[in-house]
């Protein structure tokens, strides 16, 4: 079957509307973190002018500021699992819905958060629970759908753009929170980020079919290309799933060990980092600067892995250079205030077992 072009074809379509999914995704995770800052009723001691702030300010201490930042992945993970499964079983009817109206319920939960702050920070934690259940079935749905629209040949760039969008998110929702909150005030940075994710609902459910069989626009040429070269590959919803074999396989548990412990750092960089900018009074950080310094960290990282996708690196060198590069944001950034030793011990002890145990135990070849 004679490759179709990439330019104008579904299948593109469908990756540069992933990608724009999931920078709504991660921007609607991150914002609050930065938000954060400025719903706290603190004295400004480094004497900047503040703006236009007339949005309400509240007397939370850090465990609550702590439940309100971790609620979100509580539920976030509950929903993944089963969100695999019924993506999987259902493909024909289910993974475009599953992944739009997740993700359009976290857009509606985070417009309503500033409501949600001025009722109590029981009301905002719960908002937060809501918002990381449809969150948690952004992934599943998406690898489901990409199972059906990627051919073999093309999966690795058609997942590159695609996933792209999740550093992009975290990369513009960091900053542009920042000069919201310092512009505007903090109830603007949900209404506006909610605002772009409502318009990515109507584009994705207009636009986009669950497979190419069900799609409208696409030619025909391309669902024949699509099709054919899909033929061969493994059937996903077979009834037998070898789930002995998949529990049992060291390369299995090696790779989900080095996403926890890389993990762990990109979550606690991403949730705490504004906080900890704000209370180390010697770097007098605001959060309209807060939000530019983890800029610098998530485009390095950003860098490095669109560079590890490009390039088709397969091998241990790639991934023990994120660990690395953990290791120092996590020591460097974290490692001033006594207080926050502890993160920064915790963190760097977690990402030193996870690049050890990669070390010894991952492999690259494919599993059969």
């Amino acid at each position: 079957m004679v490759k179709t072009p990439a330019c104008c074809s579904s299948r593109y379509g469908l990756s540069l509307l992933s990608c724009y999914g999931l920078f709504v995704a991660y921007a609607l995770r991150v914002n609050l973190s930065v938000a954060m800052v400025d719903m706290l009723n603190n004295t400004d001691a480094s004497g900047s002018p503040k703006h236009n702030h007339t949005a309400s300010v509240y007397d939370w201490d850090s465990e609550t500021q702590g439940w309100i930042l971790g609620s979100f992945f509580f539920s976030y993970i509950l929903t993944q699992i089963p969100g695999g499964y019924l993506a999987i079983r259902n493909l024909r009817y289910v993974a475009k819905w599953l992944l739009g109206l997740g993700i359009l319920g976290t857009v509606i939960f985070t417009l309503l958060t500033p409501m949600a702050a001025d009722l109590g920070a029981g009301y905002l934690i719960a908002v937060r629970v809501l918002e990381g259940i449809g969150e948690g079935l952004t992934f599943p749905a998406m690898h489901a759908m990409w199972a059906s629209w990627a051919p073999p040949m093309e999966r690795s760039r058609l997942l590159t753009i695609a996933y792209t969008g999740a550093q992009l998110g975290t990369v513009v929702a960091l900053p542009l929170s920042g000069q919201i909150c310092f512009y505007l005030d903090w109830t603007w940075v949900f209404y506006i980020f909610g605002i772009v994710g409502i318009v990515w609902f109507i584009l994705w459910a207009l636009l986009v079919s669950n497979t190419p069989s069900t799609h409208l626009r696409i030619s025909e040429q391309e669902r024949l290309y699509i099709t054919s070269t899909l033929n061969k590959a493994i059937s996903l919803t077979g009834d037998h799933i070898p789930w002995g074999s998949i529990l049992k396989s060291m390369p299995l548990w090696v790779i989900v060990l080095a996403h926890f412990s890389y993990h762990w750092t990109f979550y606690t960089l991403l949730t705490l980092l504004p906080t900890y900018m704000n209370e180390d009074a010697g770097r007098s950080c605001h959060k309209h600067k807060s939000g530019t310094l983890k800029l610098v960290y998530y485009v390095t990282f950003g860098m490095v892995t669109l560079d590890r996708w490009l390039l088709k690196a397969k091998t241990k060198v790639w991934w023990m250079a994120g660990f690395e590069f953990e290791l120092g944001c996590s020591s460097v950034l974290l490692n001033t205030i006594e207080e926050w030793q502890s993160v920064s011990y915790i963190s760097t002890g977690i990402n030193l077992f996870g690049a050890a145990f990669y070390t010894l135990f991952g492999q690259v070849e494919d599993q059969h």
